[in-house]
């Protein structure tokens, strides 16, 4: 029967990591971690968005959330990827009226015009009084339609904004839940 020679066995390390990756950090150790929901549906997972200094690093599934419990669908598992695309559109087309030709202008300035125009169109219609004389604080020629994806907190701050502040009166949400 053939044996091998004993030999001494090389000295090895009890924990199962080398030097460099015991050196290695997590690239979320420090960052700030924001609980949100995801944009995508009606279903509203929870997700952790991460940043450091300003900039978006990561989004997550949130384990602590009673709906989905950390799981993500397709969809909100690339939230992360379709926020800081190289390729997201980041301008804004806008035809003047009566235009032929598209100009491109800034997120901030479409704000700025679309706040304008809500604001010359609140002063136009807006209503103190009925013909009873009756306190109406009413807009009728303005109205808002909110999606599924909007949360019960952000619905609650676009009826006060609209109802209260602006006095809309056609105010909807299209929830699916």
């Amino acid at each position: 029967m053939f044996r091998f020679p004993l030999t001494k066995k090389p000295q090895t390390s009890r924990k199962p990591f080398s030097v460099e990756t015991l050196a290695k950090n997590s690239r979320l150790r420090g960052a700030n971690v924001t609980q949100g929901i995801c944009p995508y549906c009606a279903v509203g997972c929870g997700q952790l968005i991460y940043s450091k200094g300003g900039e978006l690093i990561d989004i997550e599934g949130d384990p602590d959330s009673p709906i989905s419990t950390g799981h993500l669908c397709p969809k909100g598992a690339n939230a992360y990827q379709l926020s800081v695309n190289s390729h997201r559109v980041r301008d804004v087309l806008y035809r003047a009226p009566y235009s032929d030709q598209w100009e491109t202008k800034t997120l901030e300035w479409a704000l700025d015009q679309i706040a304008q125009r809500v604001k010359t169109t609140r002063d136009a219609d807006f209503a103190t009084r009925d013909e009873q004389g009756r306190l109406l604080n009413s807009v009728r020629s303005i109205g808002s339609l909110g999606g599924a994806t909007i949360d019960n907190e952000e619905n609650y701050l676009i009826k006060k904004l609209l109802g209260g502040g602006l006095g809309v009166v056609s105010i909807e949400n299209q929830a699916r839940i």
